[in-house]
């Protein structure tokens, strides 16, 4: 029997190459009925789901932060719907935590759109379904999106965390809040608020952190020294960097505060929100 399928893509997914990329479903799903509908041009989700018939099954192609959008905005019309995802991002980190690849076509994530955890961010409060980047991660982020602004060549976030760590990003002092319990912390580079385990295309801050766990991680990084940190950062690719108790802190917990002595660029599945002095999460 031929399925319906609407695909809800974002044109600027990946390098802007969002459209390419989603059209390739139709060579995936051939034969079956396939429309696209462009998720930038959604304003009101009651008209979208209502122009959705019973017999479509919805895909959402993009990254992980078209991911974000439409698990914030669409949250209360997802009952008795599956939604399946097919990523066209340049990170995908949400598809590598849930251990599939972009060749499998496309995946359905409904269960996983529940009970996600919450942030807020100077007074506003929003889901996630990866992590908050906060520190030299959200600046990596911020200095990606000029980067994009400018040119269709992909991202190399490593490249942008080095030069940070090398010149131009300068640590903070911390105050870190877990579950009522404050620790201070100065030298910090990194201090993201997991609630799976991959950020920034493929880094691993918190590896032992599981989505669906009623728990969120927070790993605080400090050190002095730039180039001793520079030397350990690529081992959070791998997760081994937790090996090193003088510089890392793994904070666990239902509830976590950060704030920094300055405010810096965050982001949140990977969009930005700048001059950010503190966020807050919880689960």
């Amino acid at each position: 029997m031929e399925t319906r399928y609407c695909v809800l893509y974002n044109p600027l997914a990946g390098t802007r190459n969002g459209v390419e990329s989603a059209k390739k479903l139709s060579s995936i799903l051939g034969g079956h009925e396939i429309r696209y509908v462009d998720i930038t041009a959604v304003t009101d989700y009651q008209i979208f789901f209502d122009s959705v018939s019973a017999d479509e099954e919805i895909i959402v192609a993009g990254g992980d932060g078209t991911l974000n959008r439409f698990a914030n905005e669409a949250e209360r019309f997802l009952e008795g719907r599956k939604i399946f995802y097919y990523p066209t991002g340049t990170g995908n980190d949400f598809l590598r935590d849930i251990e599939k690849t972009d060749s499998e076509g496309p995946v359905e994530i409904t269960a996983y759109l529940r009970n996600l955890p919450s942030v807020t961010v100077n007074g506003v409060t929003r889901k996630f379904l990866n992590g908050i980047g906060y520190g030299i991660d959200g600046y990596c982020s911020e200095m990606g999106e000029k980067f994009r602004e400018k040119s269709t060549k992909p991202i190399n976030y490593t490249s942008i965390a080095i030069k940070g760590m090398l010149f131009s990003y300068k640590s903070t002092s911390a105050e870190v809040t877990v579950d009522g319990e404050t620790r201070f912390f100065k030298n910090v580079w990194l201090a993201p608020s997991m609630y799976g385990r991959f950020f920034g295309g493929g880094m691993m801050p918190t590896p032992n952190q599981r989505r669906g766990e009623k728990k969120l991680s927070c790993l605080v990084w400090c050190g002095k020294s730039r180039l001793m940190t520079l030397a350990l950062f690529p081992k959070i690719f791998s997760g081994e960097h937790v090996r090193h108790g003088r510089s890392i802190h793994i904070l666990e917990g239902r509830s976590i505060t950060v704030k920094f002595n300055r405010p810096v660029a965050l982001q949140i599945d990977g969009e930005v929100v700048i001059n950010v002095s503190s966020y807050s999460t919880q689960i």
